[in-house]
């Protein structure tokens, strides 16, 4: 999968997606420092263990570069930034039962709005899975020559 590049001056506004979060009782903000253990046992067992791995740099970040989704109290999505590298969003993900509600866009643009904060002019989506979607969400393009990228040569 291709990197993606995403100019961090022409994002969607973050104030009209966490309200838009709101009205669905889905509070969208950076989890605790003492919550890392419930928000990487969500990512494991929704995900990976090396996306659990991967996100446990955001909470030594300081602010934590990390957004949650909560839903009465349970972790719905999760998006990550400033972990794999620098400039970097991802990883990210909405529990399967979650989708297409909007969860996704609004954790995308909280993040995005994160490394903005940071100073960052451009971000970089690693590993693009869904590429359509950010293209259409914050006009992402495609990185040429992108592939293997960052991910190359795993451990197995």
């Amino acid at each position: 999968m291709s990197d993606m590049l995403v100019n961090l001056l022409s994002l969607p506004t973050l104030n009209q997606e966490i309200e838009r979060m709101r009205e669905l009782d889905v509070v969208v903000r950076r989890p605790m420092p003492h919550e890392i253990s419930k928000v990487c046992a969500f990512v494991r067992e929704n995900f990976s263990q090396s996306w659990a791995d991967e996100i446990t740099v955001g909470f030594h970040n300081k602010p934590v570069s990390l957004y949650i989704a909560i839903y009465k109290g349970g972790i719905l999505g999760f998006g990550a930034y400033e972990c794999t590298a620098r400039a970097f969003f991802g990883p990210t993900g909405v529990a399967e039962k979650e989708r297409n509600r909007g969860i996704g866009r609004s954790l995308l643009i909280a993040c995005l709005w994160g490394l903005r904060e940071m100073g960052y002019v451009y971000g970089i989506i690693g590993g693009a899975g869904p590429m359509d979607f950010y293209r259409k969400t914050v006009k992402a393009i495609e990185i040429e020559g992108s592939v293997p990228g960052i991910f190359a040569n795993p451990l197995s």
